[in-house]
């Protein structure tokens, strides 16, 4: 079991654009998504990028296939692990929402991102992903996939009077769980 430190906004890791993965089904790869799935895990996160871990790569995690306790209205997300990614908004509709990240700590903020999505890209032993999301299930891909492209979810924030501290904005909920 390896838990990796969870870089923080600041760090220019964040802000470079990931690599694709060209090989599949390695055992490097493999060491890779264990990796995000066990500091994800011990995070409480819902989903997590291989760039927060300071690997340079197209690779996300999200989804447990169960509730999460820290968002126990949302619906459940499968477990996914996404390579190489490609996000195909369907419609025009946006939704706001609130957002944390684990690379954000102790903060939130209200977020735009398209309501109903197409998510398309490959698992870690190569075979295609094609799925269609919609709610918080597109929010979280968009989310962990936007950190494959060198974005943290300020950078999408609209009205900065809905930006701050967790423990000011959601008294009694733990800031220390963000993500």
């Amino acid at each position: 079991m390896t838990i990796h430190t969870i870089l923080k906004m600041g760090d220019p890791r964040l802000l470079r654009v990931a690599q694709p993965v060209t090989r599949f089904d390695t055992p490097e790869l493999h060491q890779l998504v264990v990796d995000l799935q066990d500091t994800m895990a011990a995070a409480n996160g819902a989903g997590l990028a291989a760039p927060q871990i300071g690997v340079d790569f197209q690779v996300v995690i999200f989804g447990s296939g169960q509730p999460n306790p820290r968002y126990p209205a949302a619906p459940v997300v499968p477990r996914t692990v996404l390579v190489n990614p490609v996000i195909t908004p369907i419609g025009d509709e946006e939704e706001e929402d609130w957002e944390g990240c684990l690379s954000v700590p102790g903060m939130r903020g209200v977020v735009p991102r398209w309501r109903r999505i197409r998510y398309q890209g490959f698992t870690e032993h190569g075979q295609t992903i094609d799925r269609e999301a919609e709610g918080f299930h597109a929010r979280v891909v968009q989310h962990e996939c936007d950190h494959l492209w060198g974005k943290l979810y300020p950078m999408r924030v609209r009205d900065f009077s809905r930006f701050g501290f967790t423990e000011v904005l959601f008294p009694g909920l733990d800031a220390l769980d963000d993500d």
